[in-house]
């Protein structure tokens, strides 16, 4: 879960790093995906018992907010890099 929490933030500041809204655009769908990573590593940690069904509805919230973010910065940036 850590891999994945620290890939998310990771891979936005590598995408704004680079020189081209296309180049951002890829980093973000990157990041988008290790948000889906940790979605389903909380789901296993709650199935195994590691979690309690509170603490993961509300980190899994978190986790669906962050996801959402990058959808809409997504669609931003997707559509400054084609127009």
């Amino acid at each position: 879960m850590k891999r994945c929490a620290t890939s998310i933030p990771s891979n936005i500041a590598e995408g704004a790093g680079r020189g081209s809204a296309r180049d951002y655009g890829r980093f973000l769908q990157i990041a988008a995906g290790s948000a889906n990573e940790l979605d389903y590593q909380l789901l296993l940690s709650k199935e195994l018992g590691y979690i309690g069904s509170d603490r993961h509805a509300e980190m899994a919230s978190e986790a669906e907010a962050i996801r959402r973010m990058l959808a809409s910065l997504i669609r931003k940036v997707l559509e400054d890099s084609s127009g």
